[in-house]
């Protein structure tokens, strides 16, 4: 089967985009670190942990050569590591925010068309053909949406029988550990999940990842979870992904308080210049069977 998408007008797409924002809690357009910040923020989200969310991928039964659906794949950093892992495989990258795209399809442009298509289109309609994957990957992407059962339904429907969905995300509840501690952060965190609940995102998802699969019709659900730490993946990374920027918006729209403001932003210089500062951070993965 050719696996076809519409082409779709910009005007229809801004209405997409708009919709989908209705759908969704992240924005790549309205973070608060700005664009450039975010972008690098991303990349070292992504390639922190690749090697161990890689083994797992594949201990979840990912084998180069299958037809591979990446949901959410944003400027196109873990794209590329399916690209250059999955010789023989049919990449599929897919996402809402055709700014991203873009990013992602300059990067990617010399991978030919037989080996990676994009596809802008919502998660919850993807215009993607029945049973056609073998293998699906979403990637940070469900706690933010408003709608993760009717998701995960949606991937369901375009794997092939037999194939695979693994879903990678995080839970504030078990976040990890920093060193020299934060000791206001675990309250802000707090606030932060209670905001993103307010908005129809989930930022404590990875516990309910196992019901979410099952709730989806999906069989033979397994769990795991990827430990990235500062001393194996380098801590310039943890910088960026607790960069005090990331905290200034919601100090002034009033989410967090002067005083916790103040507090993390000193927590966060003591961090960044302490000799031995450290961190450790969980990401949750978790798989589930399409029926034959």
């Amino acid at each position: 089967m050719e696996l076809k998408t519409k082409r779709v007008p910009t005007n229809i797409n801004r209405e997409v985009r708009s919709i989908e924002a209705r759908n969704s809690t992240y924005s790549f357009q309205n973070v608060n670190i700005g664009e450039e910040a975010e972008l690098l923020r991303l990349k070292e989200q992504a390639l922190m942990g690749w090697e161990k969310e890689q083994r797992t991928l594949k201990w979840f039964g990912l084998e180069d050569g299958m037809k591979v659906l990446e949901v959410g794949s944003g400027p196109g950093f873990v794209t590329e590591k399916l690209i250059d892992n999955l010789p023989h495989s049919e990449i599929t990258a897919l996402d809402i925010d055709d700014t991203l795209l873009k990013m992602a399809k300059q990067m990617l442009s010399h991978v030919p068309e037989s080996r990676l298509k994009f596809s802008q289109a919502s998660v919850y309609d993807t215009n993607l053909p029945d049973n056609y994957y073998d293998f699906a990957i979403a990637r940070l992407i469900f706690l933010h949406l408003h709608n993760p059962l009717q998701a995960a339904i949606e991937i369901r429907r375009v794997l092939k029988p037999g194939g695979k969905l693994v879903i990678i995300d995080i839970d504030d509840g078990i976040f990890g550990a920093i060193q020299p501690e934060l000791d206001v952060l675990p309250s802000i965190l707090k606030k932060l999940s209670q905001l993103q609940a307010s908005r129809g995102g989930n930022r404590n998802i990875g516990r309910s990842l196992p019901r979410i699969l099952t709730h989806s019709g999906f069989t033979d659900v397994d769990m795991d979870a990827i430990v990235q730490h500062s001393d194996l993946h380098g801590i310039e990374g943890f910088k960026r992904q607790l960069d005090i920027n990331r905290f200034t918006g919601f100090h002034k729209n009033g989410v967090i308080t002067q005083y916790e403001y103040d507090e993390i932003n000193k927590s966060y210089e003591n961090f960044v210049k302490s000799p031995d500062a450290h961190a450790m951070m969980i990401f949750f993965m978790a798989c589930g069977t399409k029926p034959s």
